[in-house]
């Protein structure tokens, strides 16, 4: 049995949600999301909790039960209080900003990179050298974060480059002579 699927996803006082047939709908105060629920999969709402059973009892009926519920969970979670990624920057002349709906980059290319903003996605820059990227969904969060830090993956001998705040560079050393 799934040890993930068994826990109802709470649904906390702010954030509505509604079941119709497979999908989930919920709304909070960050936004609205969907999600369809797989068709082995029951799915119900019972007071301010979302319950989901599995029909069959073969393996990959488990394993889908307690991939959307997992799914469904970041979705509520989404809507109440948000995602965010931080990424760093490092590298001498190496920089980012926000200009209306474009990332604009400065890393070490004869050209700057312009990255558009998705819909749905907030991108913010405190600092030169700091990018916060925040939304309501998960995975899209985590694309975009993925996305900028392609750009300039950090390299591991000075460490130059676009890096998740909390990764951490495994340094090498350089050349003996």
């Amino acid at each position: 049995m799934s040890r993930v699927g068994k826990k109802p996803v709470e649904v906390p006082s702010g954030v509505t949600a509604t079941v119709n047939g497979q999908e989930v709908k919920v709304k909070g105060p960050k936004g609205e999301q969907t999600h369809r629920v797989a068709d082995g999969i029951d799915v119900s709402l019972d007071k301010n909790k979302i319950v989901l059973k599995p029909r069959e009892t073969t393996d990959h009926a488990r394993a889908q039960w307690g991939l959307h519920r997992t799914l469904v969970n970041n979705i509520v979670n989404g809507v109440s209080k948000g995602y965010s990624q931080q990424l760093e920057i490092a590298g001498v002349g190496f920089r980012a900003a926000v200009q209306g709906k474009n990332l604009q980059l400065q890393l070490g290319y004869s050209h700057d990179v312009i990255y558009p903003i998705p819909q749905g996605i907030d991108i913010k820059c405190e600092k030169p050298t700091l990018i916060l990227v925040s939304g309501n969904s998960k995975r899209e969060v985590g694309q975009v974060a993925a996305e900028i830090r392609e750009f300039r993956k950090p390299e591991p001998y000075k460490g130059k480059g676009i890096k998740y705040a909390e990764e951490k560079i495994r340094r090498k050393e350089g050349k003996k002579k």
